[in-house]
């Protein structure tokens, strides 16, 4: 990754806010949620990880970064966590931590523009998104939305095709400063 450090150029309130200093997200308000497309695209798995931490920082290399312990995955289905705890998805024993690092940050307005890996079961993928992010009540609040081809992570364990690439990862959430 590159060493030279990330700048934006936003809108001067959110452009303040953004290089004024290092964020990252606060747990008790943000989440990290995935959902695919499941029984030949009829239905839709969803599930969420527990525990997570997201920093935000323009001035420093990554400027932005997620890490998500990945056996606090949670679909509301047990035996289906197991599952996907396994070395058919996750593999959590391996490889404990899904993890974004971004290589590059470019904001135009209220928007960055996000590009980096995605490292998650012992590989990794290049993934790009764009995250909103608000002033609310003198508190930042990003959104991000984006796909990723888990059979491109290994993550391709699907008797007779049920399970549908691309799965859809979202995270929102409130920015606090570290």
């Amino acid at each position: 990754m590159s060493t030279t450090p990330q700048t934006a150029t936003a809108t001067p309130a959110i452009a303040s806010r953004l290089t004024d200093g290092s964020w990252r997200l606060d747990p008790a308000r943000s989440s990290v949620a995935f959902h695919v497309r499941h029984f030949y695209g009829l239905m839709t798995v969803k599930g969420e990880f527990a525990d997570f931490d997201g920093t935000l920082d323009l001035t420093a290399t990554p400027a932005v970064e997620l890490t998500i312990q990945a056996a606090s995955l949670d679909t509301k289905l047990a035996k289906r966590d197991a599952h996907l705890r396994s070395n058919d998805f996750f593999d959590v024993e391996r490889h404990p931590q899904v993890r974004f690092a971004s290589d590059s940050v470019a904001a135009d307005g209220d928007t960055l523009r996000v590009q980096g890996r995605l490292h998650a079961a012992g590989r990794q993928i290049p993934l790009a998104f764009d995250a909103i992010v608000r002033e609310i009540d003198g508190e930042l609040e990003i959104e991000a939305v984006t796909q990723a081809d888990h059979r491109e992570l290994g993550m391709h364990w699907s008797p007779l095709g049920i399970l549908r690439a691309p799965s859809t990862l979202t995270v929102r959430g409130r920015l606090v400063r570290r």
